[in-house]
């Protein structure tokens, strides 16, 4: 629960400091300017709030590393949901109407997840994960996003430590593997996400687990 609210503030923060310009930067993400990236951070934020508002009694049916689906293909940014996205970040006009509204739904957010009962069972697209699950998926999912607003914002600051530190333990564990030790865990989580290429050096230092990534997350 900490480092979901640790990563989700770190994120926020970032947000609240970028500049109108900022906002038409290329993102990390396929297809998305930074305001495209804010715009899905508020409907992940609504995801959160929707989701602990759905208790349910059955037994889980995945847990933080079976949540996700693994695609074989790289994201285009032509999904429709995606194109959707967009047309949702154009409609706001004012970069400071996206930074309101995520602050807004982003801080009700974190507060339901530091009221939430760990061990209670929530539902969320068709499945049952526990509530600590279910926040564990979104430190990965806010790390990987930090490092897509950043991509391209020179200076800017980098997702908390902890927060890269696990998610790359749980990117590790769905890839059944370990990145080598001399990767710092930016560069495992980018590498092994598809994010970027891995030079020849980091590719030789792969071995084995260079034929397991990168992982498409979805």
């Amino acid at each position: 629960m900490e480092l979901f609210s640790r990563s989700w503030t770190a994120l926020r923060a970032e947000v609240d400091d970028l500049s109108d310009e900022d906002f038409g930067r290329p993102s990390g993400c396929t297809g998305w300017l930074v305001r495209d990236l804010v715009c899905h951070l508020i409907v992940d934020a609504q995801d959160v709030l929707v989701t602990l508002a759905t208790p349910s009694d059955r037994e889980p049916t995945r847990d933080a590393l079976t949540y996700w689906d693994l695609s074989d293909t790289p994201p285009t940014g032509d999904d429709p949901l995606d194109a959707l996205t967009v047309r949702l970040a154009a409609a706001y006009e004012d970069p400071q109407l996206l930074k309101f509204h995520l602050d807004d739904v982003g801080s009700a957010a974190g507060r339901a997840a530091l009221l939430a009962d760990p061990a209670g069972r929530v539902g969320t697209r068709d499945e049952v994960l526990t509530v600590g699950d279910f926040l564990a998926t979104y430190v990965m999912e806010w790390t990987l996003h930090h490092l897509d607003l950043i991509a391209h914002l020179p200076g800017a600051r980098q997702p908390p430590a902890e927060g890269l530190a696990r998610s790359r333990e749980m990117l590790e564990q769905i890839a059944g593997s370990p990145f080598p030790s001399s990767f710092h865990d930016v560069d495992a989580l980018l590498i092994g996400t598809g994010r970027r290429a891995p030079t020849g050096a980091e590719q030789a230092g792969l071995g084995a687990l260079a034929s397991r990534v990168p992982l498409y997350l979805g």
